[in-house]
């Protein structure tokens, strides 16, 4: 069993969490290490979903797992996921991000996607996700792309947030000497 890692989780406004991501050529050992890092990262931090960028790592990979509480973990490991169908319905959930700790809006998606990806065996899958998975997986893969769920809400409770955590942020980093 490989020795997993807590992996360092980036906070907004980070100007790395607006770049896009990069495909990654093979899922091998090195893609499956950073998925097992990253789970273990995101269990660790309370969270459902994570995505490479969050960590650092510009590359196009995600990691979810909605398992309520009390219930057996289900982990969902996604490399190169990209969504080929959704829904005409939509909904509206509250959506937090471990990026933009304590922060969370209300952002209207599909209420369904089906989504490929390439497993944790390099194998090429397809998933129906509905509910909270699919809005977890498309709040992830919008990471891929420098999006976040602020992105989704207008720009003056966007600016709220984005103000916040800056102070946030002002307040923990050490003062020079």
């Amino acid at each position: 069993m490989a020795i997993m890692a807590l992996l360092p989780i980036i906070t907004a406004p980070d100007p790395r969490l607006k770049r896009k991501s990069k495909p990654v050529a093979k899922v091998d050992g090195r893609v499956r290490k950073l998925m097992a890092d990253m789970l273990e990262t995101m269990y660790d931090s309370n969270g459902i979903g994570l995505s490479a960028p969050q960590v650092g790592i510009l590359e196009r990979v995600v990691v979810v797992d909605c398992a309520r509480e009390g219930e057996k973990p289900q982990p969902i490991k996604l490399a190169n996921p990209e969504i080929v169908w959704e829904s005409d319905e939509t909904v509206v959930c509250s959506e937090g991000c471990l990026s933009l700790p304590e922060q969370y809006a209300d952002v209207e998606r599909p209420a369904a996607v089906r989504l490929r990806y390439l497993d944790e065996q390099n194998e090429i899958r397809e998933l129906d996700a509905k509910g909270l998975l699919a809005t977890c997986i498309q709040h992830e893969i919008d990471h891929l792309d420098g999006v976040l769920f602020v992105d989704h809400i207008s720009a003056l409770k966007r600016g709220i947030i984005l103000r916040k955590l800056s102070k946030t942020k002002r307040l923990k980093s050490p003062v020079p000497a």
